[in-house]
Protein backbone atom coordinates (compact mmCIF):
# COMPACT_ATOMS: atom_id res chain seq x y z
CA UNK A 1 0.00 0.00 0.00
CA UNK A 2 1.49 3.06 -1.18
CA UNK A 3 2.09 6.21 1.34
CA UNK A 4 -0.88 8.11 -0.53
CA UNK A 5 -3.20 5.59 -0.28
CA UNK A 6 -3.23 5.16 3.40
CA UNK A 7 -5.19 8.26 4.54
CA UNK A 8 -7.90 7.51 2.15
CA UNK A 9 -8.16 3.66 3.81
CA UNK A 10 -8.31 5.58 7.30
CA UNK A 11 -10.97 7.49 6.45
CA UNK A 12 -12.90 4.52 4.87
CA UNK A 13 -12.53 2.52 8.34
CA UNK A 14 -13.73 5.51 10.27
CA UNK A 15 -17.05 5.90 8.37
CA UNK A 16 -17.32 2.26 8.67
CA UNK A 17 -17.14 2.33 11.95
CA UNK A 18 -19.07 5.59 11.94
CA UNK A 19 -22.17 3.81 10.03
CA UNK A 20 -21.75 0.00 11.49
CA UNK A 21 -22.12 2.54 15.56
CA UNK A 22 -25.43 4.31 14.06
CA UNK A 23 -26.36 1.24 12.46
CA UNK A 24 -26.15 -0.75 15.81
CA UNK A 25 -27.67 2.10 17.90
CA UNK A 26 -30.89 2.60 15.39
CA UNK A 27 -31.23 -1.06 15.85
CA UNK A 28 -31.27 -0.78 19.64
CA UNK A 29 -33.76 1.69 18.92
CA UNK A 30 -35.90 -0.05 16.86
CA UNK A 31 -36.32 -3.02 19.15
CA UNK A 32 -36.83 -0.68 22.36
CA UNK A 33 -39.47 0.93 20.59
CA UNK A 34 -41.10 -2.49 19.22
CA UNK A 35 -40.82 -3.64 23.11
CA UNK A 36 -42.44 -1.18 24.28
CA UNK A 37 -45.49 -0.99 21.60
CA UNK A 38 -45.81 -4.94 22.42
CA UNK A 39 -45.78 -4.08 26.12
CA UNK A 40 -48.80 -1.17 25.97
CA UNK A 41 -50.57 -3.77 23.39
CA UNK A 42 -50.24 -6.01 25.61
CA UNK A 43 -51.55 -4.40 29.13
CA UNK A 44 -54.13 -2.73 27.25
CA UNK A 45 -55.48 -6.41 26.26
CA UNK A 46 -55.15 -7.89 29.65
CA UNK A 47 -57.60 -4.46 30.78
CA UNK A 48 -60.14 -5.25 28.27
CA UNK A 49 -60.04 -8.95 29.36
CA UNK A 50 -60.88 -8.01 33.02
CA UNK A 51 -63.95 -6.21 31.57
CA UNK A 52 -65.12 -9.89 30.57
CA UNK A 53 -62.79 -11.80 33.13
CA UNK A 54 -63.85 -10.13 36.44
CA UNK A 55 -67.92 -10.54 36.00
CA UNK A 56 -67.70 -14.25 34.65
CA UNK A 57 -65.27 -14.93 37.48
CA UNK A 58 -67.55 -13.89 40.23
CA UNK A 59 -70.88 -15.34 38.31
CA UNK A 60 -69.30 -18.96 38.38
CA UNK A 61 -68.27 -18.14 41.74
CA UNK A 62 -72.03 -17.86 42.78
CA UNK A 63 -72.25 -21.54 43.29
CA UNK A 64 -69.30 -22.35 44.47
CA UNK A 65 -69.32 -24.28 48.16
CA UNK A 66 -69.16 -22.22 51.17
CA UNK A 67 -68.18 -24.78 53.69
CA UNK A 68 -64.47 -24.68 55.21
CA UNK A 69 -62.37 -27.90 55.21
CA UNK A 70 -62.36 -30.39 58.07
CA UNK A 71 -60.07 -29.49 61.45
CA UNK A 72 -56.92 -31.33 61.00
CA UNK A 73 -57.43 -34.21 64.05
CA UNK A 74 -54.27 -36.20 63.39
CA UNK A 75 -51.00 -34.72 65.35
CA UNK A 76 -49.15 -36.90 62.95
CA UNK A 77 -50.37 -34.77 60.16
CA UNK A 78 -48.42 -31.90 61.58
CA UNK A 79 -44.74 -33.59 61.46
CA UNK A 80 -42.50 -32.28 58.91
CA UNK A 81 -41.00 -35.04 57.17
CA UNK A 82 -37.36 -35.07 58.25
CA UNK A 83 -38.98 -35.74 61.89
CA UNK A 84 -41.42 -38.14 60.99
CA UNK A 85 -38.89 -40.12 59.04
CA UNK A 86 -36.38 -40.80 61.61
CA UNK A 87 -39.68 -41.43 64.37
CA UNK A 88 -40.40 -44.30 61.81
CA UNK A 89 -36.61 -45.20 61.86
CA UNK A 90 -36.79 -45.51 65.60
CA UNK A 91 -39.82 -47.64 66.19
CA UNK A 92 -41.67 -44.70 67.81
CA UNK A 93 -44.11 -44.80 64.74
CA UNK A 94 -45.17 -46.85 62.44
CA UNK A 95 -45.59 -45.90 58.64
CA UNK A 96 -48.84 -47.84 58.60
CA UNK A 97 -50.22 -45.38 60.89
CA UNK A 98 -48.99 -42.65 59.02
CA UNK A 99 -50.05 -43.52 55.67
CA UNK A 100 -53.74 -43.98 57.03
CA UNK A 101 -53.81 -40.81 58.63
CA UNK A 102 -52.98 -38.89 55.39
CA UNK A 103 -55.44 -41.44 53.70
CA UNK A 104 -58.19 -40.10 55.94
CA UNK A 105 -57.51 -36.62 55.29
CA UNK A 106 -57.51 -37.19 51.74
CA UNK A 107 -60.61 -38.58 51.90
CA UNK A 108 -61.76 -35.74 54.10
CA UNK A 109 -60.65 -32.83 51.99
CA UNK A 110 -60.52 -33.69 48.46
CA UNK A 111 -64.77 -33.61 48.12
CA UNK A 112 -64.12 -30.48 48.61
CA UNK A 113 -60.75 -29.75 46.99
CA UNK A 114 -61.15 -31.71 44.39
CA UNK A 115 -57.34 -32.33 43.74
CA UNK A 116 -56.81 -35.68 43.22
CA UNK A 117 -57.15 -37.93 39.83
CA UNK A 118 -56.23 -41.00 40.81
CA UNK A 119 -55.35 -43.06 44.18
CA UNK A 120 -53.71 -46.14 45.54
CA UNK A 121 -54.79 -46.20 48.98
CA UNK A 122 -54.53 -50.01 49.30
CA UNK A 123 -51.19 -50.12 47.93
CA UNK A 124 -49.86 -47.52 49.96
CA UNK A 125 -51.09 -49.26 52.80
CA UNK A 126 -49.57 -52.56 51.99
CA UNK A 127 -45.86 -50.92 51.18
CA UNK A 128 -46.31 -49.25 54.79
CA UNK A 129 -46.96 -52.65 56.34
CA UNK A 130 -44.11 -54.22 54.36
CA UNK A 131 -42.05 -51.41 55.80
CA UNK A 132 -42.89 -51.72 59.20
CA UNK A 133 -41.96 -55.54 58.94
CA UNK A 134 -38.45 -54.58 57.43
CA UNK A 135 -37.59 -52.23 60.24
CA UNK A 136 -39.02 -54.67 62.95
CA UNK A 137 -36.35 -57.27 61.61
CA UNK A 138 -33.47 -55.02 62.12
CA UNK A 139 -31.83 -55.65 58.92
CA UNK A 140 -30.36 -52.39 58.37
CA UNK A 141 -29.02 -50.01 61.54
CA UNK A 142 -30.70 -46.59 62.03
CA UNK A 143 -27.73 -44.53 60.34
CA UNK A 144 -28.28 -47.07 57.43
CA UNK A 145 -31.56 -46.54 56.76
CA UNK A 146 -31.44 -42.65 56.77
CA UNK A 147 -28.28 -42.41 54.75
CA UNK A 148 -29.72 -45.06 51.69
CA UNK A 149 -33.66 -44.63 52.36
CA UNK A 150 -34.13 -41.10 53.58
CA UNK A 151 -38.13 -41.24 53.03
CA UNK A 152 -38.49 -44.54 54.41
CA UNK A 153 -42.40 -44.92 55.04
CA UNK A 154 -43.22 -41.30 54.12
CA UNK A 155 -46.22 -40.88 51.99
CA UNK A 156 -45.52 -38.82 48.84
CA UNK A 157 -48.30 -37.49 46.01
CA UNK A 158 -46.86 -37.01 42.68
CA UNK A 159 -48.27 -34.04 40.00
CA UNK A 160 -50.22 -36.35 37.29
CA UNK A 161 -48.03 -35.69 34.62
CA UNK A 162 -45.21 -37.10 36.00
CA UNK A 163 -45.51 -40.83 34.89
CA UNK A 164 -46.22 -43.55 38.05
CA UNK A 165 -46.29 -46.71 36.69
CA UNK A 166 -50.05 -47.96 36.38
CA UNK A 167 -51.52 -44.56 37.55
CA UNK A 168 -53.45 -41.70 34.82
CA UNK A 169 -50.95 -40.11 33.42
CA UNK A 170 -52.82 -38.07 30.77
CA UNK A 171 -52.49 -34.47 32.28
CA UNK A 172 -56.07 -33.67 32.16
CA UNK A 173 -56.51 -34.16 28.11
CA UNK A 174 -59.36 -36.05 27.47
CA UNK A 175 -59.25 -39.37 25.83
CA UNK A 176 -61.63 -42.13 24.69
CA UNK A 177 -59.60 -44.89 26.31
CA UNK A 178 -57.66 -43.92 29.82
CA UNK A 179 -54.02 -43.06 29.45
CA UNK A 180 -52.31 -45.15 31.83
CA UNK A 181 -48.09 -44.92 32.72
CA UNK A 182 -46.14 -47.65 31.84
CA UNK A 183 -43.25 -47.19 33.65
CA UNK A 184 -42.31 -44.63 36.35
CA UNK A 185 -40.59 -41.72 35.65
CA UNK A 186 -37.07 -41.82 36.88
CA UNK A 187 -37.60 -39.16 39.45
CA UNK A 188 -40.32 -41.24 40.91
CA UNK A 189 -37.92 -44.64 40.72
CA UNK A 190 -35.55 -42.47 42.61
CA UNK A 191 -38.43 -41.73 45.32
CA UNK A 192 -39.43 -45.18 45.76
CA UNK A 193 -35.56 -46.25 45.96
CA UNK A 194 -35.91 -43.70 48.47
CA UNK A 195 -38.29 -45.43 50.47
CA UNK A 196 -40.99 -42.98 49.71
CA UNK A 197 -44.66 -44.51 49.47
CA UNK A 198 -46.82 -42.43 46.30
CA UNK A 199 -50.56 -42.07 47.54
CA UNK A 200 -51.91 -40.74 44.22
CA UNK A 201 -51.31 -38.44 41.44
CA UNK A 202 -52.87 -34.67 42.20
CA UNK A 203 -54.77 -32.71 38.90
CA UNK A 204 -53.23 -30.32 36.54
CA UNK A 205 -54.66 -28.02 33.83
CA UNK A 206 -54.81 -29.86 30.53
CA UNK A 207 -50.70 -29.99 29.41
CA UNK A 208 -49.82 -28.29 32.62
CA UNK A 209 -50.72 -25.14 30.02
CA UNK A 210 -52.37 -22.24 32.59
CA UNK A 211 -51.60 -20.81 36.29
CA UNK A 212 -54.80 -22.18 37.32
CA UNK A 213 -55.97 -25.74 37.81
CA UNK A 214 -58.85 -27.25 35.91
CA UNK A 215 -59.42 -29.67 32.76
CA UNK A 216 -62.40 -31.19 31.29
CA UNK A 217 -60.97 -34.36 33.00
CA UNK A 218 -61.09 -33.99 36.56
CA UNK A 219 -62.89 -30.64 37.12
CA UNK A 220 -61.51 -27.62 39.35
CA UNK A 221 -59.13 -27.86 41.97
CA UNK A 222 -59.86 -25.22 44.88
CA UNK A 223 -58.01 -23.18 47.09
CA UNK A 224 -58.39 -24.61 51.08
CA UNK A 225 -57.51 -21.01 51.93
CA UNK A 226 -61.18 -19.62 49.89
CA UNK A 227 -62.48 -22.56 48.05
CA UNK A 228 -63.54 -19.54 45.56
CA UNK A 229 -60.08 -18.96 44.59
CA UNK A 230 -57.65 -20.57 43.00
CA UNK A 231 -54.46 -22.36 44.13
CA UNK A 232 -52.89 -21.24 41.43
CA UNK A 233 -51.30 -23.78 38.29
CA UNK A 234 -50.13 -25.85 36.57
CA UNK A 235 -49.25 -27.94 40.16
CA UNK A 236 -52.07 -26.74 42.02
CA UNK A 237 -53.66 -29.91 42.46
CA UNK A 238 -50.21 -30.61 44.90
CA UNK A 239 -50.55 -27.31 46.31
CA UNK A 240 -53.91 -27.71 47.27
CA UNK A 241 -53.34 -30.99 49.49
CA UNK A 242 -50.19 -29.73 50.89
CA UNK A 243 -51.76 -27.06 52.05
CA UNK A 244 -55.14 -28.83 53.31
CA UNK A 245 -52.68 -31.33 55.39
CA UNK A 246 -53.77 -34.09 53.48
CA UNK A 247 -49.80 -34.71 52.20
CA UNK A 248 -46.21 -34.01 53.51
CA UNK A 249 -44.17 -34.23 49.79
CA UNK A 250 -44.86 -33.47 46.12
CA UNK A 251 -43.32 -33.50 43.00
CA UNK A 252 -44.49 -31.01 40.36
CA UNK A 253 -42.95 -29.61 37.94
CA UNK A 254 -41.82 -26.25 36.75
CA UNK A 255 -41.40 -24.24 32.91
CA UNK A 256 -42.99 -20.56 33.76
CA UNK A 257 -43.75 -20.69 37.84
CA UNK A 258 -45.82 -23.65 37.53
CA UNK A 259 -44.48 -25.06 40.79
CA UNK A 260 -43.89 -21.38 42.76
CA UNK A 261 -47.08 -19.99 42.04
CA UNK A 262 -49.63 -22.57 43.43
CA UNK A 263 -46.94 -22.68 46.46
CA UNK A 264 -47.31 -18.92 47.38
CA UNK A 265 -51.18 -18.98 46.51
CA UNK A 266 -51.20 -21.87 49.14
CA UNK A 267 -49.08 -21.39 51.71
CA UNK A 268 -46.31 -23.87 51.21
CA UNK A 269 -42.99 -24.23 49.70
CA UNK A 270 -41.92 -25.05 45.64
CA UNK A 271 -38.36 -25.25 44.88
CA UNK A 272 -37.12 -24.60 40.78
CA UNK A 273 -34.07 -26.32 40.75
CA UNK A 274 -31.00 -25.59 38.74
CA UNK A 275 -31.76 -26.97 34.98
CA UNK A 276 -30.76 -30.84 34.25
CA UNK A 277 -29.74 -31.35 38.63
CA UNK A 278 -33.63 -33.12 38.20
CA UNK A 279 -34.29 -35.67 35.62
CA UNK A 280 -36.89 -34.05 33.52
CA UNK A 281 -37.69 -37.30 31.63
CA UNK A 282 -41.19 -39.47 31.95
CA UNK A 283 -43.21 -35.86 31.58
CA UNK A 284 -46.21 -34.51 29.72
CA UNK A 285 -45.54 -32.39 27.99
CA UNK A 286 -42.27 -32.67 26.48
CA UNK A 287 -40.27 -31.94 23.93
CA UNK A 288 -37.06 -33.34 21.97
CA UNK A 289 -36.07 -29.83 21.38
CA UNK A 290 -31.97 -29.88 22.49
CA UNK A 291 -32.79 -27.00 25.20
CA UNK A 292 -35.83 -28.25 26.96
CA UNK A 293 -34.41 -28.76 29.92
CA UNK A 294 -32.85 -25.16 29.93
CA UNK A 295 -36.19 -23.69 30.79
CA UNK A 296 -38.19 -27.04 32.12
CA UNK A 297 -37.97 -28.88 35.95
CA UNK A 298 -39.59 -31.73 37.83
CA UNK A 299 -39.80 -29.79 41.28
CA UNK A 300 -40.30 -30.50 45.07
CA UNK A 301 -43.00 -28.72 46.69
CA UNK A 302 -43.49 -29.29 50.59
CA UNK A 303 -45.39 -28.02 53.23
CA UNK A 304 -42.44 -27.35 55.90
CA UNK A 305 -39.41 -25.76 54.30
CA UNK A 306 -36.49 -27.69 56.19
CA UNK A 307 -37.70 -30.90 54.19
CA UNK A 308 -36.94 -29.39 50.41
CA UNK A 309 -33.40 -30.12 51.04
CA UNK A 310 -34.26 -33.66 52.24
CA UNK A 311 -36.94 -34.51 49.16
CA UNK A 312 -34.51 -32.82 46.58
CA UNK A 313 -31.13 -34.67 47.41
CA UNK A 314 -33.37 -37.93 46.89
CA UNK A 315 -35.01 -36.65 43.63
CA UNK A 316 -31.43 -35.26 42.00
CA UNK A 317 -30.12 -37.15 39.03
CA UNK A 318 -26.96 -39.22 39.79
CA UNK A 319 -25.67 -38.08 36.42
CA UNK A 320 -27.29 -34.36 35.76
CA UNK A 321 -25.62 -31.23 37.39
CA UNK A 322 -24.44 -31.58 40.91
CA UNK A 323 -25.49 -29.72 43.76
CA UNK A 324 -23.83 -29.47 47.37
CA UNK A 325 -26.95 -29.74 49.35
CA UNK A 326 -25.60 -31.20 51.93
CA UNK A 327 -23.44 -27.84 52.46
CA UNK A 328 -24.45 -26.42 55.64
CA UNK A 329 -24.52 -22.63 55.52
CA UNK A 330 -25.60 -19.20 57.58
CA UNK A 331 -27.33 -16.99 56.21
CA UNK A 332 -25.41 -14.82 58.15
CA UNK A 333 -22.70 -15.54 55.26
CA UNK A 334 -25.22 -14.76 52.55
CA UNK A 335 -25.16 -11.56 50.73
CA UNK A 336 -28.87 -10.29 49.96
CA UNK A 337 -30.32 -8.15 46.87
CA UNK A 338 -33.88 -7.59 46.24
CA UNK A 339 -36.35 -5.71 43.93
CA UNK A 340 -40.52 -4.93 44.67
CA UNK A 341 -41.15 -4.37 40.82
CA UNK A 342 -39.68 -5.62 37.18
CA UNK A 343 -37.97 -2.79 36.99
CA UNK A 344 -39.14 0.25 34.22
CA UNK A 345 -41.57 -1.73 32.25
CA UNK A 346 -44.31 -0.31 33.60
CA UNK A 347 -45.69 -3.98 31.89
CA UNK A 348 -46.87 -5.83 34.94
CA UNK A 349 -49.40 -4.61 37.54
CA UNK A 350 -47.48 -3.16 40.44
CA UNK A 351 -47.69 -5.04 44.23
CA UNK A 352 -50.67 -5.44 46.38
CA UNK A 353 -50.50 -3.14 49.30
CA UNK A 354 -49.92 -6.20 51.75
CA UNK A 355 -47.28 -7.74 49.50
CA UNK A 356 -45.21 -4.62 48.80
CA UNK A 357 -45.03 -3.99 52.63
CA UNK A 358 -43.97 -7.91 53.38
CA UNK A 359 -41.38 -7.68 50.60
CA UNK A 360 -40.16 -5.02 52.11
CA UNK A 361 -40.41 -6.10 55.34
CA UNK A 362 -38.62 -8.94 54.65
CA UNK A 363 -35.58 -7.22 52.67
CA UNK A 364 -35.27 -4.44 55.63
CA UNK A 365 -34.73 -7.76 58.16
CA UNK A 366 -32.41 -9.78 55.94
CA UNK A 367 -30.24 -6.13 55.27
CA UNK A 368 -31.04 -6.83 51.29
CA UNK A 369 -29.50 -4.43 49.15
CA UNK A 370 -32.09 -2.80 46.70
CA UNK A 371 -30.82 -3.04 43.03
CA UNK A 372 -32.03 -1.66 39.87
CA UNK A 373 -31.94 -4.18 37.12
CA UNK A 374 -33.01 -2.13 34.05
CA UNK A 375 -33.01 -5.53 31.84
CA UNK A 376 -35.79 -7.17 34.18
CA UNK A 377 -38.17 -4.66 32.19
CA UNK A 378 -37.38 -7.59 29.17
CA UNK A 379 -39.07 -10.27 30.85
CA UNK A 380 -41.83 -10.99 28.73
CA UNK A 381 -40.14 -10.41 25.56
CA UNK A 382 -37.29 -12.82 26.42
CA UNK A 383 -39.15 -15.52 28.31
CA UNK A 384 -42.33 -16.07 25.30
CA UNK A 385 -39.59 -15.85 22.34
CA UNK A 386 -37.12 -18.21 24.22
CA UNK A 387 -40.22 -20.53 24.93
CA UNK A 388 -42.50 -20.53 22.28
CA UNK A 389 -39.77 -20.67 19.33
CA UNK A 390 -39.01 -24.64 20.73
CA UNK A 391 -39.74 -27.12 18.43
CA UNK A 392 -42.06 -30.05 18.70
CA UNK A 393 -43.64 -29.39 22.16
CA UNK A 394 -46.44 -32.26 22.83
CA UNK A 395 -49.40 -29.80 22.49
CA UNK A 396 -53.19 -31.22 21.66
CA UNK A 397 -52.11 -30.79 18.08
CA UNK A 398 -49.00 -32.96 17.82
CA UNK A 399 -49.92 -35.74 19.95
CA UNK A 400 -53.23 -37.49 19.48
CA UNK A 401 -54.92 -41.07 20.31
CA UNK A 402 -54.29 -43.96 18.37
CA UNK A 403 -56.58 -43.91 15.49
CA UNK A 404 -57.91 -40.15 15.86
CA UNK A 405 -57.11 -38.06 13.53
CA UNK A 406 -54.77 -34.87 14.16
CA UNK A 407 -56.66 -31.87 15.20
CA UNK A 408 -56.20 -28.60 13.39
CA UNK A 409 -55.09 -24.93 14.56
CA UNK A 410 -58.34 -22.97 13.13
CA UNK A 411 -61.49 -25.96 13.60
CA UNK A 412 -60.24 -26.69 17.45
CA UNK A 413 -60.61 -23.04 17.67
CA UNK A 414 -63.56 -22.81 16.21
CA UNK A 415 -65.03 -25.78 18.17
CA UNK A 416 -64.25 -24.43 21.05
CA UNK A 417 -65.99 -20.93 20.74
CA UNK A 418 -69.19 -22.80 19.69
CA UNK A 419 -68.73 -25.42 22.75
CA UNK A 420 -67.73 -28.35 21.11
CA UNK A 421 -64.42 -28.63 21.86
CA UNK A 422 -62.65 -31.12 24.76
CA UNK A 423 -60.24 -28.69 25.10
CA UNK A 424 -59.63 -25.55 27.64
CA UNK A 425 -58.90 -22.33 26.39
CA UNK A 426 -55.26 -22.22 26.98
CA UNK A 427 -54.51 -25.58 24.96
CA UNK A 428 -56.49 -23.92 21.86
CA UNK A 429 -54.68 -20.78 21.13
CA UNK A 430 -50.95 -22.33 22.57
CA UNK A 431 -51.21 -23.49 18.87
CA UNK A 432 -52.08 -19.17 17.42
CA UNK A 433 -48.90 -18.37 19.53
CA UNK A 434 -46.43 -20.44 18.29
CA UNK A 435 -47.65 -19.57 14.74
CA UNK A 436 -47.43 -15.67 15.95
CA UNK A 437 -44.11 -16.66 17.00
CA UNK A 438 -42.79 -17.43 13.61
CA UNK A 439 -43.65 -13.90 12.27
CA UNK A 440 -41.59 -12.17 14.65
CA UNK A 441 -38.35 -10.97 12.56
CA UNK A 442 -35.44 -13.16 13.36
CA UNK A 443 -33.48 -10.13 14.25
CA UNK A 444 -35.85 -9.72 16.83
CA UNK A 445 -35.05 -13.37 18.48
CA UNK A 446 -31.19 -12.75 18.08
CA UNK A 447 -31.58 -9.17 19.80
CA UNK A 448 -33.89 -10.78 22.76
CA UNK A 449 -31.39 -13.77 22.74
CA UNK A 450 -28.24 -11.30 23.74
CA UNK A 451 -30.69 -9.31 26.43
CA UNK A 452 -30.87 -13.36 27.87
CA UNK A 453 -27.12 -13.58 27.57
CA UNK A 454 -26.39 -9.66 29.53
CA UNK A 455 -29.26 -10.97 32.23
CA UNK A 456 -27.30 -14.21 32.45
CA UNK A 457 -24.43 -11.98 33.19
CA UNK A 458 -25.59 -9.43 35.65
CA UNK A 459 -26.45 -12.17 37.58
CA UNK A 460 -23.35 -14.09 37.66
CA UNK A 461 -21.32 -11.13 38.43
CA UNK A 462 -24.14 -9.61 41.51
CA UNK A 463 -25.00 -12.67 43.35
CA UNK A 464 -21.52 -14.59 42.21
CA UNK A 465 -21.27 -18.15 44.95
CA UNK A 466 -22.51 -16.28 47.92
CA UNK A 467 -25.79 -14.05 47.37
CA UNK A 468 -29.57 -14.24 46.62
CA UNK A 469 -31.80 -11.98 45.35
CA UNK A 470 -35.24 -11.34 46.53
CA UNK A 471 -38.39 -10.71 44.31
CA UNK A 472 -41.66 -11.25 43.85
CA UNK A 473 -43.82 -14.43 43.18
CA UNK A 474 -46.90 -12.56 41.33
CA UNK A 475 -48.59 -9.06 42.31
CA UNK A 476 -51.64 -10.10 44.28
CA UNK A 477 -52.08 -13.26 46.69
CA UNK A 478 -55.15 -16.06 45.29
CA UNK A 479 -57.69 -14.60 43.02
CA UNK A 480 -60.89 -16.08 42.19
CA UNK A 481 -61.32 -18.92 39.80
CA UNK A 482 -60.08 -17.91 36.01
CA UNK A 483 -59.35 -14.69 37.26
CA UNK A 484 -56.00 -15.50 35.64
CA UNK A 485 -57.07 -14.40 31.97
CA UNK A 486 -56.75 -11.01 32.68
CA UNK A 487 -53.02 -11.52 34.59
CA UNK A 488 -51.28 -13.42 32.26
CA UNK A 489 -48.43 -11.08 31.57
CA UNK A 490 -47.66 -10.90 35.79
CA UNK A 491 -46.52 -14.68 35.56
CA UNK A 492 -42.92 -12.83 34.05
CA UNK A 493 -42.01 -12.30 37.39
CA UNK A 494 -41.85 -16.37 37.48
CA UNK A 495 -40.91 -17.35 33.99
CA UNK A 496 -37.85 -14.69 34.00
CA UNK A 497 -35.68 -17.18 36.19
CA UNK A 498 -37.08 -20.00 34.03
CA UNK A 499 -35.75 -18.12 30.97
CA UNK A 500 -32.22 -17.76 32.65
CA UNK A 501 -31.67 -21.00 33.94
CA UNK A 502 -31.55 -19.71 37.88
CA UNK A 503 -32.90 -21.47 40.82
CA UNK A 504 -35.51 -20.24 42.68
CA UNK A 505 -37.41 -21.13 46.17
CA UNK A 506 -40.94 -19.68 46.58
CA UNK A 507 -41.23 -18.71 50.13
CA UNK A 508 -44.16 -18.11 52.25
CA UNK A 509 -43.92 -14.99 54.52
CA UNK A 510 -47.54 -14.65 56.28
CA UNK A 511 -50.77 -13.44 55.50
CA UNK A 512 -52.46 -10.96 54.16
CA UNK A 513 -55.35 -9.10 55.41
CA UNK A 514 -57.28 -11.44 53.77
CA UNK A 515 -55.85 -14.21 55.69
CA UNK A 516 -54.98 -15.48 52.34
CA UNK A 517 -50.57 -16.53 52.44
CA UNK A 518 -48.00 -14.48 50.78
CA UNK A 519 -44.66 -15.80 49.32
CA UNK A 520 -41.98 -14.08 47.94
CA UNK A 521 -39.01 -15.42 45.42
CA UNK A 522 -35.21 -16.19 46.23
CA UNK A 523 -32.86 -16.51 43.58
CA UNK A 524 -29.36 -17.78 43.45
CA UNK A 525 -26.92 -18.58 40.71
CA UNK A 526 -26.98 -22.16 39.03
CA UNK A 527 -25.65 -24.77 41.47
CA UNK A 528 -26.05 -22.75 44.20
CA UNK A 529 -29.74 -24.25 45.30
CA UNK A 530 -28.44 -24.66 48.76
CA UNK A 531 -28.89 -20.77 49.18
CA UNK A 532 -32.41 -20.56 48.64
CA UNK A 533 -33.01 -23.70 50.92
CA UNK A 534 -30.83 -22.30 53.59
CA UNK A 535 -32.70 -18.70 53.31
CA UNK A 536 -36.12 -20.53 52.93
CA UNK A 537 -35.65 -22.51 56.12
CA UNK A 538 -34.37 -19.27 57.77
CA UNK A 539 -37.76 -17.66 56.68
CA UNK A 540 -40.02 -20.63 57.99
CA UNK A 541 -37.77 -20.04 61.65
CA UNK A 542 -38.93 -16.09 61.26
CA UNK A 543 -42.12 -15.91 59.82
CA UNK A 544 -43.76 -19.04 60.78
CA UNK A 545 -44.14 -21.27 57.58
CA UNK A 546 -47.28 -23.02 56.73
CA UNK A 547 -50.19 -21.45 58.66
CA UNK A 548 -53.68 -24.30 58.95
CA UNK A 549 -56.60 -23.08 56.57
CA UNK A 550 -59.90 -22.41 57.86
CA UNK A 551 -61.57 -25.09 59.66
CA UNK A 552 -65.49 -25.79 60.18
CA UNK A 553 -64.29 -26.04 63.72
CA UNK A 554 -60.86 -25.57 64.88
CA UNK A 555 -61.17 -26.43 68.44
CA UNK A 556 -62.06 -30.30 68.24
CA UNK A 557 -58.31 -30.90 67.39
CA UNK A 558 -57.63 -34.66 68.92
CA UNK A 559 -53.75 -34.90 69.12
Amino acid sequence: MSFATKPFVLVVNVIKSIVGYARCQLDNVFHEIMGYIMRRFLRTAMIVFSWFVVPYSRFTNIKVNRKKLPPIKSHLLEIPAVDLAKMIRTRKIKSEEVVEAYIERCKQVNPLINAIVQDRFEEALEEAREVDRVIAMGINSEEEMEENTPLLGIPVTVKESIAVKGMSNQTGRVFKTPQIAKADAPVVEQIKRSGGIILLVSNTPELCLLWETYNNVTGQTRNPYDLKRTPGGSSGGEAALLASGASLLGLTSDIGGSSRLPAMFSGIWGHKPTPYAVSFKGHHPTSDFPKWGDFFTIAPMTRYAKDLPLLLRCMVDPNGTKLTLEKEISVTGIRFFFMDNDGPSGMMRPLSRDLHAAINRVANDFKAKRVNIRKMKWSLDISLSAMLTMKNIETIYHKTEEGERPKTICTETVKYFIGCSDSILPSVIFGHLQNFMKIIPNSRHKHLATIIEALKTEFKELLGNDGVFIYPTFPNTAHQHYQIYHKLLEPMYMAIFNTLGLPVTNCMIGLDRRRLPMGIQVVANPGQDHLCLAVAREMERRYGGWVRPPSEDSSKRID
